[in-house]
């Protein structure tokens, strides 16, 4: 057996996702052929656990099961451990998601997956609670239990992980059909449409997820067809979260995603990719009808790419540098808390000019989440000399919540990831009228 499997690798990781367990008592290893050939040798089951630094319940599955002896201990007697950052190996998050779904599980982070001593997956899900509740099992069960089903009858895992891998590699194939119509277009328009929330923008439902290309491809027809729905619904979509909590009104950019209906409630991580695709759904419904509300919301996301998200290793020798993955949920171990305040908080930054302040801002005393205030908007900027007075009143609530535990920093660079935010870059820059942003790209 490898000596390497029993003891924890990532500390000789790169990604921040995998340095953040380098010091759990599990016995992670690193995806690579060796490991694979461990596993194999040593005909040990594999634990394949896989998520992103800025995923919340990534690290709440770690506080409660990856940092917790008994847990680590039961990992490491049972199981070959493997940590994935899914945004450094998306290849291998695609194969592993794919399995879980075609297991009938719903896909999401942290993504769980065991597997045979081949690669093979045999059970799958996301989060596992360190306890039994929600209907799930435990985690420990969970361990236990396949570990168990595969000591008794591990010939017939084997067959079934790798006829659904069989499976996954035919669907992944190529197979050409016809060319795509209008008819097509028109038909996917359609029954994206009838998913729309009227009254709150984007998908109906909860959690609501901004969706962006969807709603990159419904504009598109829009201009192609002008098809007034298909125009309108993106419009809606961004109106309401340019007011609502999953944007952020003090520092720029938007949250992943809302847990309810309404966008009031993010959680609180911040991406490139989204921002990137949201900046340019900001410009393109800009350049069709300029709106005061959509410049504000493209520039602050702007300046917090500027200020927030260079990636500042290594840079090239003419000093240019890329933007960094993600910005976390949690700091100090609580979701939120860098961005949240209590109505006492903002009034003793603000004081006299606190009514101004809550005349676009709500602030109700009893808070919006948990007793907590998430800033919203709840006006339209039409008054400049206004929109001068609460740029002011933003400013001074920013540099206080600047002296705050900010929440973690991925710094990992993807190429993927800058390309869209290069492009949305530069349309914007042509549609607001703003060069520097040219530069910036």
């Amino acid at each position: 057996m490898s000596s390497t499997l029993d003891r924890n690798t990532l500390a000789d990781a790169t990604s921040p996702y995998l340095l953040q367990h380098a010091d759990n008592p599990v016995h992670w290893q690193m995806w690579s052929d060796a490991t694979l050939a461990a596993a194999r040798a040593a005909n040990r089951l594999i634990l394949l656990s896989i998520g992103y630094a800025a995923c919340h319940w990534c690290h709440v599955m770690a506080h409660e099961s990856f940092e917790d002896p008994a847990t680590a201990a039961l990992m490491n007697r049972l199981y070959v451990n493997i940590k994935v950052d899914r945004e450094e190996r998306p290849d291998i998050d695609g194969i592993y998601m794919t399995a879980v779904q075609a297991m009938g599980e719903q896909g999401g982070w942290p993504l769980t997956v065991i597997m045979t001593p081949d690669g093979a997956p045999i059970f799958g899900g996301t989060y596992f609670p360190p306890e039994p509740r929600w209907g799930r099992p435990s985690f420990r069960q969970v361990l236990e239990m396949v570990a168990d089903a595969w000591k008794k009858d591990g010939e017939k895992f084997a067959r079934s992980g790798a006829s659904l891998l069989r499976r996954i590699a035919a669907h992944a194939e190529l197979k050409p059909g016809a060319p795509i119509s209008p008819g097509d277009l028109a038909a996917v328009t359609e029954r994206f449409l009838g998913m729309m929330d009227w009254e709150e923008g984007g998908l109906r439902g909860a959690p609501k997820f901004p969706n962006a290309p969807i709603f990159r491809f419904l504009w598109g027809e829009y201009a192609r067809t002008g098809r007034h729905e298909a125009g309108a619904v993106v419009a809606l979509m961004l109106a309401r979260m340019a007011q609502g909590g999953i944007c952020d009104h003090l520092g720029g950019g938007f949250a992943r995603y809302a847990t309810d209906e309404s966008w009031l409630v993010p959680h609180f991580e911040k991406m490139l990719y989204d921002n990137a695709q949201l900046l340019d759904l900001l410009a393109l419904a800009h350049a069709a009808e300029p709106d005061l509300l959509l410049a504000a919301r493209a520039a602050e996301l702007v300046e917090w790419l500027r200020r927030d998200m260079r990636a500042r290793h290594d840079p090239a020798p003419d000093g240019t540098l890329a933007f960094a993955a993600s910005e976390d949920a949690d700091s100090e171990g609580e979701e939120g808390k860098f961005y949240v305040w209590t109505r006492d908080e903002i009034a003793s930054v603000l004081g006299a000019e606190m009514a101004l302040f809550e005349d676009h801002y709500p602030c109700p005393a009893a808070g919006n989440w948990e007793g907590k205030l998430i800033l919203t908007r709840a006006t339209h900027p039409e008054h400049p000399e206004t929109e001068a007075r609460l740029a002011a009143l933003r400013a001074r609530l920013f540099a206080a919540r600047e002296g705050r535990v900010r929440p973690g920093w991925d710094d990992k660079i993807l190429a993927d990831w800058n390309g869209l935010a290069i492009a949305a870059l530069a349309r914007a820059s042509a549609v607001f009228a703003r060069p520097d942003w040219l530069d910036l790209a």
